[in-house]
């Protein structure tokens, strides 16, 4: 099995980590602070290092930032420990080289999946690099950037054409020529507003949206905006790092909006058990290539600019959003996208999908977990 090294200050935390991995038949060593766990770390290289935030001297984020920085131990995977009131740091380890992050308190089944998804993660590591983005892919994303967006531009153009009569700053345009872009719509959102008074939708729509952007900026999103009910973020691969890749990050983020969506449907089934309203859930699409993050300013309102995300990865994302309503899918991701990450993830149907507009199909597969 792995040799993994636990950081912990808390015994008690400490030994309840090391006796499920034991009893998994993994080697633990097991330390209390992070300087001594990075030693262990240098003097027997672990297949997975678990380490908490806080913890006196070297913290989590510092011990982090010296395993990466050390090529004898960049490549190791590493998931940190973290409590409730700490969550809002957890982006600055996301983001610098974590690989994944557990919430205290856990249950052990939480720690075992996690465990496993890394472990098995590091073991097609060279598969996955051998399937990452090749010269005929590259040759269709830089084709890409010549094709404009058209139902996303379609959808905003007559609100754009008013309100942004000369979009102006070409120059600070920026480019992204491989990012990943994300897209949640909510199908029953009508329905469920339609039955819910102003403070109750106003309420649901803080437990939700509030959960969305905390989950999409803990994993590292380059950019991100509401279209109307629903979220478009853009991950970008100039914060990836030997282990942590931008396509993984919006997996990562898609997983936390299908289970904040649960999470709001319990809530409605015991706020409102005698309303029938209709089902509260989200679909997902994922889909990678190359986005420009057009600025547009408003030369009427004191040249106020906003940034809009375009591009035809942009647009075929929305209409994937779509074709998984129609497949019952809540996530479907296109297999350009999952390519970098093959291995890492768990999928189940697949499908050559049909998108207006687009003359060839999009290979697309259901996308269910990671992979354990």
């Amino acid at each position: 099995m792995a040799l993994i090294v636990v950081m912990e200050d808390d015994a008690g935390t400490r030994m309840l980590v090391g006796s499920v991995l034991r009893k998994d038949g993994h080697d633990v060593i097991a330390v209390e602070d992070g300087a001594r766990g990075l030693q262990q770390v240098r003097n027997h290289p672990p297949d997975l290092i678990i380490s908490d935030v806080q913890m006196p001297g070297m913290n989590g984020f510092d011990m982090l930032a010296a395993v990466r920085g050390d090529t004898a131990t960049a490549a190791i995977p590493v998931i940190l420990l973290t409590s409730l009131q700490e969550r809002a740091h957890m982006r600055i380890g996301m983001t610098t080289g974590a690989d994944d992050y557990i919430t205290k308190p856990f249950r052990a089944a939480e720690l075992r999946a996690a465990v496993s998804a890394q472990l098995n993660k590091r073991s097609v590591q060279d598969q996955v690099q051998a399937l990452a983005v090749d010269a005929a892919v590259q040759k269709a994303l830089v084709e890409q950037k010549h094709q404009l967006a058209k139902l996303y531009e379609q959808r905003l153009a007559a609100e754009l054409s008013g309100r942004w009569p000369d979009a102006g700053g070409s120059a600070t345009d920026e480019r992204l020529p491989n990012a990943t872009v994300l897209f949640v719509d909510i199908p029953n959102y009508a329905g469920v507003a339609h039955k819910l008074e102003a403070l109750e939708l106003s309420d649901l729509v803080k437990k939700f949206y509030g959960s969305a952007n905390d989950t999409v900026h803990l994993f590292g999103a380059r950019h991100m905006r509401f279209v109307g009910e629903a979220l478009l973020a853009i991950f970008a691969e100039e914060s990836d790092t030997r282990t942590v890749n931008h396509g993984l990050r919006a997996v990562r983020a898609a997983l936390g909006l299908v289970d904040a969506a649960r999470g709001v449907q319990d809530y409605l089934n015991s706020r409102y058990p005698g309303r029938a309203l209709p089902p509260f859930s989200v679909n997902v699409a994922l889909h990678t290539g190359t986005v420009t993050l057009a600025v547009l300013r408003d030369p009427l309102h004191g040249g106020t600019a906003q940034t809009l995300p375009v591009g035809d990865v942009v647009s075929t994302t929305l209409l994937l959003t779509r074709q998984a309503r129609m497949l019952g899918w809540p996530i479907v991701a296109s297999v350009a996208a999952l390519r970098p990450i093959a291995g890492a993830v768990r999928t189940e149907a697949r499908a050559l999908l049909n998108l207006p507009g687009r003359t060839e199909p999009v290979d697309a597969v259901q996308l269910v977990g990671l992979a354990l």
